[in-house]
């Protein structure tokens, strides 16, 4: 491995990190650095733009909404000046359900396209797996008696994720990836074809989808 190759992965993990710090704690104009111009965010949530992606957020941190990222270990694919970067991580939330205040945690990867552009590196695409969630009450005394037919709705990776956010008023979207299935193999695809240097057309595809998935809905972050 070159040191240019060691460089560019270190570049990757310091945005991928920073991507994690700065929007927990609410750092803005740090967070907009860690995308390019033309980028695209999608999760349970909103599915759309960089630029609308921070607004929602920012909209959703001033409304006191509170969400905690932890990062694992990446792994990095390199062709050129493209990159796809695989991030273990975890997305933990509290809020209420059914007057019960709870913590809400899914693992899962964020799996992301990267491209060197004058000399740095920034987000195309960032895309979260879903691989599996759970959901508790604060305090442990608390009694949460859950709705199973909603909850069934939702797919295996996230439905207690997608339980809070429903029950807080918001729509999620039911085709995000999970570990296995058509989905993620669509992104795999996917990724393969951004490394051999194909365009995509992000914001095609998006304009393209059904309205549920082109909503971009502030309240959740």
């Amino acid at each position: 491995m070159s040191s240019g190759d060691i460089f560019d992965r270190l570049a990757i993990r310091e945005l991928i990190e920073n991507w994690v710090l700065w929007r927990d704690s609410g750092r803005w104009e740090l967070f907009r650095t860690v995308w390019h111009d033309d980028a695209y965010m999608m999760a349970t949530w909103f599915q759309g733009s960089a630029d609308d992606f921070i607004t929602a957020s920012m909209d959703a941190f001033e409304r006191g909404v509170r969400i905690t990222h932890v990062l694992g270990g990446t792994s990095i694919e390199f062709k050129a000046k493209r990159a796809i970067a695989q991030t273990r991580m975890a997305i933990s939330q509290r809020a209420p359900v059914d007057g019960v205040l709870c913590d809400v945690t899914c693992s899962g990867r964020f799996y992301d396209l990267l491209e060197k552009r004058k000399n740095r590196w920034g987000l195309v695409l960032r895309q979260p797996i879903y691989e599996k969630d759970r959901l508790d009450p604060v305090d442990p005394a608390a009694k949460l008696k859950l709705d199973n037919a909603l909850l069934a709705r939702f797919p295996e990776g996230y439905r207690h994720l997608a339980y809070m956010q429903t029950k807080d008023g918001q729509r999620v979207t039911l085709d995000m990836p999970g570990l296995t299935g058509s989905a993620v193999e669509a992104l795999y695809a996917r990724g393969t074809a951004w490394l051999s240097g194909k365009l995509m057309a992000f914001s095609g595809e998006v304009e393209a989808a059904s309205p549920q998935k082109t909503r971009q809905n502030s309240r959740r972050a």
